[in-house]
């Protein structure tokens, strides 16, 4: 489990922020969308989820 967690943090922040961001974009398209009733349920958990992730990845070295 420790190897794990060392290779997690042996990436770089600037990916992983980038990641969270499209997440957060995402969860926030989904939720003012017309289309899809299941998009706009899903879309809290998507914005929460990149949310968390950028605040845990902002913890990332440079």
């Amino acid at each position: 489990m420790s190897n794990f967690f060392s290779g997690i943090l042996r990436f770089k922040r600037g990916p992983w922020e980038m990641l969270a961001t499209i997440l957060i974009g995402l969860g926030v398209f989904m939720l003012m969308q017309p289309f899809a009733l299941w998009l706009y349920t899903y879309s809290f958990i998507v914005t929460l989820v990149g949310t968390v992730m950028f605040i845990i990845v902002s913890h990332f070295k440079e």
